[in-house]
């Protein structure tokens, strides 16, 4: 794997135990691939400044809901971060920098937003990677209450994640509580960059994709159908030594794949 330079400070900032990871550093060198001339420093000193503020209005009781209260209002009635629902599919919405810069991005990306804020000032919140949607919650024992910083830092509980899942996918889909369980920082990677992979898919932009599943396959190195996906980009791009590197690696890896005389006759070809 030929890591770009984003790529190989992304290696390194996700080389820690998976608590231990800080997701703003490896989301901003995630968003370094397109904007290779961004200093992150600027944006994480962005983000002290903005948990300074909501420090300053705390009350001295620090009740959870009270918290909340004081980010959502700071964040969405006066620095108007929200959801971009008109150009949902556009990469900048999973690019922290750029979510910061345009106070506009998708769940996950406002979901780190939050995430860091509450960090900085001694909040301790988790990710929750609900199917077609991304919430945070706060990591208080007998209290399970969930923010939607896309829908201006709604508060719900366990049902209305319910009923939210059930608009997404159908009455008949199945819920399960395991739904509300919390991500650790590699998944909660791994989800902006499978975000951003068929994201740049869509696009035809199949160099950004491959450097993204770069960046996938450092978090994850087992996923195999990530590495057949990478290997038939590099056929597109008549990358074929990568191609072949790749496509032979799936099929030593996954010899009964439904798709592996197809694969076989890429190979060939090559």
């Amino acid at each position: 794997m030929r890591l770009s330079p984003a790529g190989q400070r992304f290696y390194q900032a996700v080389q820690k135990a998976d608590g231990r990871i800080n997701l703003a550093v490896a989301a901003l060198y995630i968003a370094q691939e397109d904007y290779w001339d961004m200093d992150p420093t600027v944006y994480l000193e962005a983000l002290d400044d903005m948990a300074g503020e909501v420090r300053s209005r705390l009350p001295v009781g620090r009740y959870p809901l009270k918290v909340i209260q004081v980010i959502n209002t700071y964040l969405f009635e006066e620095l108007k971060f929200s959801g971009n629902r008109l150009d949902y599919y556009n990469p900048d919405n999973s690019c922290l920098n750029c979510v910061i810069d345009r106070r506009l991005g998708i769940p996950i990306t406002l979901s780190l937003l939050y995430l860091e804020i509450a960090h900085r000032i001694g909040f301790p919140m988790v990710g929750v990677g609900m199917p077609g949607h991304f919430l945070v919650r706060p990591v208080v024992d007998e209290m399970a209450v969930f923010v939607d910083p896309f829908n201006q830092g709604e508060v719900m509980f366990a049902i209305d994640c319910q009923q939210k899942f059930h608009q997404l996918y159908g009455e008949q889909a199945q819920w399960q509580p395991e739904f509300l369980s919390g991500v650790l920082p590699k998944p909660f990677l791994a989800r902006i960059l499978n975000n951003l992979k068929m994201i740049y898919l869509q696009l035809e932009a199949y160099d950004q994709a491959i450097a993204t599943l770069d960046k996938l396959l450092i978090l994850m190195p087992g996923q195999v159908q990530q590495v057949r996906d990478r290997g038939l980009l590099h056929y597109q791009l008549e990358n074929y030594d990568m191609a072949k590197q790749d496509l032979e690696g799936y099929l030593r890896s996954h010899p009964r794949a439904s798709d592996g005389q197809e694969i076989q006759r890429i190979l060939d070809r090559i």
